[in-house]
């Protein structure tokens, strides 16, 4: 499926939540723009849909049935990529989990702590597994998905919230300590985007009722794609002097 003017041409690339959503379409681009792939997704059913359908299309491409809430298994999908293409280029931890909107005094313990086990110890546990093997070949493009909620208060809920402050954060650390060596980590901010993952929300009440007031203030609903062609950049050679950026993918919407 690749050739020598693809983009990600030969890039081993490793994409979390790829079953669904924006990491398929992800997977989609980076297969078409020549990458080995490794998906990894819980969900075995929809996993295994996005890679028939990208075998069939001639894309390299390997999966990965993954407990993200478990760092040893993040570690393991890694090592799977290593394994396979003799390397990792590419690691875009894309996974997540919604919290329903819910407010700090009605989140309890589990619902914070699986927020914050997929969407903050998940992203670091993989890149703290694939450095070693970028910091070998003195390269790497790492990409985290933190969110419009990363940014500001009111576009999640509490755990949620702080979870994507959070993947900044990790962002610009790794961005600021390996640099220098190679490896760019930046992150990609999505606002208000149709996903399966969305669609399905079943919103907390309070939580409902403090967000609808705003939701004219959403350009409109973005594409799955959209997100992936800012992933598809920042993955790319084409931003090869980007390091710790954000990169807002909202239409707009946090510069209101």
């Amino acid at each position: 499926m690749s050739n020598a003017s693809a983009r990600l041409a030969d890039k081993a690339a490793l994409i979390t939540g790829a079953a669904s959503g924006i990491g398929r379409s992800m997977a989609r681009r980076f297969a078409a723009e020549g990458a080995r792939l490794v998906l990894a997704d819980r969900d075995e059913k929809r996993l295994a849909k996005v890679l028939n359908e990208l075998t069939e299309k001639g894309a390299t491409v390997q999966s990965a049935v993954v407990d993200l809430s478990d760092s040893a298994a993040c570690a393991a999908m890694v090592n799977q990529c290593v394994e396979a293409y003799g390397g990792i280029d590419i690691l875009c931890n894309n996974a997540g989990v919604l919290d329903n909107l819910t407010p700090c005094h009605d989140t309890n313990d589990e619902m914070f702590e699986l927020v914050m086990s997929v969407n903050v110890n998940a992203p670091f546990a993989a890149i703290r597994a694939a450095l070693p093997h970028m910091l070998e070949k003195e390269s790497g493009a790492i990409v985290n998905t933190s969110s419009a909620a990363g940014a500001h208060g009111g576009r999640g809920g509490c755990a949620y919230t702080t979870s994507k402050h959070a993947v900044i954060g990790l962002t610009r650390s790794v961005a600021w300590f390996y640099g220098g060596k190679g490896i760019r980590c930046n992150a990609i901010a999505p606002g208000s985007i149709q996903t399966r993952m969305a669609a399905t929300l079943i919103p907390h009440p309070e939580g409902m009722a403090a967000y609808q007031p705003h939701f004219p203030t959403i350009p409109r609903f973005g594409k799955a794609m959209e997100v992936a062609e800012a992933a598809l950049f920042l993955a790319s050679d084409a931003a090869a002097y980007v390091n710790g950026a954000v990169l807002a993918v909202d239409g707009g919407w946090t510069a209101y």
